[in-house]
């Protein structure tokens, strides 16, 4: 299904290799978008290469909204893959609650897109149309990557383990601000970015805890402060979910280092905080090669 965007197996581990060379392990990211807060495609070239990226998922905007920072659509992402097909993977995307919702993932996926996502929509996270879209990812066997924003976006969370249990052969992939306050069990819904120390048993972690299917991406802010508010708890939350994390940057700057760069900042909050050198492999890639089918 990942068709040529895939990067090949002796690709892959001549990427791996050479960064283990350098002394760092290699790096699969997991959600980047295209045109991101303006940001040309030589930029983002340039920023995932700095980062030291073997591997990036471009996650498209659907047809309308840019998922708010101007995100390119599928087309844009297609683009990428085309030309740098060992760098690059795309998922499909598109409004869940549309008419055109079928037929414009099912067209993507047959193309080579290896998931759905990033679903960034006004809707409710177990509505008619994430019915319809978890549907076409068991069918075609891909993941789907969801943004969770209370009052938003993919809202009312707490329902959420009832998709998990209705679509077992899907692999939902957690996000962004609602998803990551709630590896807290005193988590207060309306808080985007919470501080202080974690209680262990929030829905999150309940989530990813009993249910086979269901997956973290560290990526953007909301990724990197649930890691930094607490790092005693992030060191235990890393250790007991290492089988279920995956790394994604989700920023929009342009240099791939620095105090703008959430990705790296999270990257070094992983290789930091990761429980042994084997944990730290399966957050950074072996993850994403499992729940992505990237061979």
């Amino acid at each position: 299904m990942a068709g040529h965007s895939a990067l090949s197996r002796r690709g892959f581990l001549a990427l791996g290799c050479t960064a283990l060379a350098r002394g760092a392990e290699p790096v699969i990211d997991i959600h980047q978008h295209t045109n991101y807060s303006g940001r040309t495609d030589a930029q983002l070239i340039a920023h995932q290469r700095t980062m030291g990226i073997a591997k990036s998922v471009l996650l498209p905007a659907g047809s309308s909204g840019g998922l708010e920072v101007g995100a390119g659509g599928n087309e844009s992402v297609a683009a990428v893959r085309a030309a740098y097909p060992g760098e690059y993977s795309i998922f499909a995307n598109e409004l869940p609650n549309i008419p055109e919702t079928k037929r414009v993932l099912e067209r993507y996926l047959k193309a080579g897109a290896i998931g759905i996502g990033e679903q960034k929509f006004e809707v409710e996270c177990d509505s008619k149309g994430l019915h319809l879209v978890a549907s076409i990812a068991a069918h075609f066997d891909v993941p789907v990557l969801m943004h969770f924003q209370h009052g938003k976006y993919n809202t009312g969370i707490e329902r959420f383990h009832k998709m998990a249990e209705k679509f077992p052969n899907v692999r939902f992939i957690g996000h962004a601000q609602t998803w990551w306050g709630n590896i807290d069990r005193n988590h207060q819904q309306a808080v985007m970015y919470p501080k202080g120390p974690v209680t262990p048993g929030g829905i999150t972690d309940r989530l990813l805890s009993d249910y086979h299917n269901v997956y973290g991406d560290l990526s953007a802010g909301s990724g990197l402060n649930a890691l930094l508010r607490d790092e005693d708890h992030a060191r235990d939350f890393l250790a007991r979910h290492q089988n279920k994390l995956i790394y994604g940057s989700d920023c929009n700057d342009r240099d791939g280092a620095g105090q703008t760069c959430s990705g790296s900042q999270q990257l070094a909050a992983v290789q930091r905080l990761a429980p042994n050198a084997q944990a730290l492999r399966k957050i950074l890639y072996l993850n994403a090669t499992k729940v992505m089918r990237i061979a």
